[in-house]
């Protein structure tokens, strides 16, 4: 049996029960969070280019920062040692100025999307400590600097730990040392120093790896490098990780000094072929129909699950904004979702609070009344 799509009745019904004295057609997501922190979304090239104006509409009026799902990313910006493509950084940097956002860069440092001749000499070598840490800082200085009093905060180094809390036997780790991220941080700093400074990962919910990144902070921190805030990525399922882990997670992490960022927010409501969780690239599997379940529109059951863990989610965060100064969902649609080809391609996913026609979700109308309790 076909599922249903969700039905005009239970999109009706939750947008009046969620809005409450807000109008249906005004709800917009940054003002009603204005007071608590900030809301924002990744763009694609679509999006910054001024292909997408229909998501550009929805990026323009709902959200106050953006961020760069991979314009930013070593491979896409800094493809080849003597060349960079800015143009579509500039894009994004350019619609963050026109709607007076707070704009942020991801990623400066990151083992994955970053290209094989960064690690090699000139024989395809490993390079050595000295020619990895002059190419960083090149970069960095690059990228950092071409955007400095633009880019308002950077992901300085990206998912450098293991879930064991270990650091990730990574090139830049096996290649320069357990310093590299200190070196980074330093080079980001010295090339904007008034940009904000983030260390970014996924499962920051596990004990394991929150103690990791906590140790992590504190020891840059010890050497007098300032993380201004941790980013907990929340690429999260409709039941897991538990409102209790997240919540111990961003109290432990705001005792180190720094500030908590919520990055690359989506619900997945598709079954998996393992028990992944995280957001590991590396974690592909082959297509199979039985894990693309919802292929003709989510179930109305599935939507209010959708929107009710988006209300439980929304309120902890609300509970915490002294210690949480930005969520940031990794996209604006479902369509647009990496969620789609992750980890298998070709997949129907709905992560998102808009779905494939730029409409709002239940889940949207479920954020828009979780602003609203007190």
């Amino acid at each position: 049996m076909k599922p249903k799509k969700t039905s005009i009745w239970l999109t009706a019904f939750l947008a009046m029960a969620c809005i409450s004295s807000t109008q249906k057609g005004d709800a917009v997501l940054k003002d009603l969070y204005k007071k608590d922190f900030y809301i924002g979304a990744a763009l694609n090239l679509n999006q910054v280019s001024g292909r997408d104006p229909k998501a550009e509409a929805i990026i323009g009026k709902h959200f106050n920062t953006i961020s760069p799902e991979n314009l930013l990313k070593w491979e896409s910006v800094h493809p080849r040692p003597d060349s960079y493509n800015f143009k579509p950084a500039d894009d994004f940097v350019a619609l963050g100025q026109k709607h007076k956002m707070f704009v942020v860069g991801h990623a400066l440092v990151w083992h994955q999307q970053t290209p094989k001749w960064v690690f090699e000499d000139n024989e395809g070598q490993p390079a050595s400590r000295e020619v990895l840490l002059q190419r960083m800082e090149e970069h960095i200085n690059a990228v950092a600097g071409r955007y400095k009093g633009k880019i308002h905060g950077w992901d300085v180094v990206n998912e450098a730990l293991n879930d064991d809390g270990t650091l990730r036997q990574s090139k830049w780790q096996q290649q320069i040392g357990d310093d590299f991220v200190a070196r980074a941080f330093e080079f980001a700093k010295k090339a904007d120093p008034s940009t904000e400074l983030y260390y970014n990962d996924y499962n920051m919910w596990k004990p394991a790896k929150r103690d990791g990144a906590i140790k992590l902070v504190k020891s840059l921190q010890e050497k007098g490098i300032k993380v201004d805030a941790i980013g907990m990525q929340g690429h999260w399922g409709l039941k897991t990780p538990t409102i209790a882990q997240i919540e111990e997670s961003i109290v432990a992490f705001s005792k180190t000094g720094a500030k908590v960022v919520i990055t690359e927010l989506d619900i997945d409501v598709l079954p998996n072929p393992s028990n992944r969780q995280g957001a590991d690239i590396d974690a592909t599997f082959e297509f199979d129909q039985q894990y693309n379940v919802y292929t003709n529109g989510l179930p109305d059951d599935v939507q209010q699950q959708l929107a009710d863990r988006y209300a439980e989610i929304f309120a902890l965060f609300r509970k915490h904004q002294d210690k949480i100064s930005r969520v940031t969902f990794w996209g604006v649609t479902d369509s647009d979702s990496w969620l789609n080809d992750w980890p298998i391609r070709g997949r129907t996913s709905y992560p998102m609070l808009f779905d494939r026609e730029y409409q709002p979700k239940p889940a949207f109308y479920a954020v828009v009344k979780a602003a609203a309790k007190k």
